[in-house]
């Protein structure tokens, strides 16, 4: 049921309460609206850290963290735990693990959250969350210098993203595995993974994607 459906429905509930005395519907339309706040706060929630990100690329450096963004990941992960909704709650902690990740560099917080998220979307068949918690474990774990995991575990998120169609995610997967592949020696392997990533991202429109990729060949 989409959210405009959710909110009309109050409306009808509402007229079978004052008019025909039938309340047995108050408690099921209020829990709609709960899933509604929820979606909202989430949504939210990315548009603030697709503003972080966005002003990253641009500046060059980190900008200042925006207090909401956390409050309204957290308050979506609540909602959707009290609502029994296993694939928005994975969603949701992703989201606060990547904040951790991402913006705090804080891989200790991180990487439980993105644990769970991992374990609830694999439970509901979440493929696409499941396949972004897998590479931000997958970075976590390059950045405490476990390569062979690290690898294993952007391979995985890449196959999954793969199944769903996600080809923009799957170049950007393989530049953390050129990087991993120039860190074991393999300096070839990395550049031949780079040149098939830019062709995905060339295909795919993913413009910011192809600049990350240009980045990676001027540093491995």
């Amino acid at each position: 049921m989409s959210a405009d459906d959710r909110v009309e429905r109050v409306k009808t509930v509402y007229d079978r309460t004052v008019y025909s005395g039938d309340a047995s519907e108050l408690t099921d339309a209020e829990r709609g609206l709960d899933a509604v706040e929820a979606d909202v706060a989430l949504a939210r929630g990315r548009i603030l850290h697709a503003r972080f990100l966005h002003e990253r690329a641009s500046a060059g450096s980190s900008p200042v963290e925006d207090p909401a963004e956390l409050t309204l990941f957290e308050r979506a992960t609540e909602s959707y735990r009290a609502l029994g909704d296993a694939r928005g709650e994975a969603e949701a902690l992703f989201w606060i693990g990547c904040l951790h990740q991402v913006i705090r560099r804080d891989n200790e917080t991180a990487v439980p959250k993105l644990e769970q998220s991992r374990q609830l979307a694999a439970q509901v068949g979440d493929k696409l969350t499941e396949a972004e918690a897998l590479r931000h474990l997958g970075i976590a774990a390059h950045v405490a210098g476990r390569l062979d995991e690290a690898r294993e575990l952007l391979e995985e998120s890449s196959r999954l993203r793969q199944e769903v169609g996600a080809l923009a995610g799957v170049a950007s997967n393989m530049v953390g595995l050129a990087y991993i592949a120039a860190a074991e020696g393999r300096r070839a392997d990395a550049l031949s993974t780079l040149d098939e990533a830019d062709a995905i991202a060339q295909a795919h429109g993913a413009h910011a994607i192809a600049g990350h990729i240009e980045k990676a060949r001027g540093e491995i």
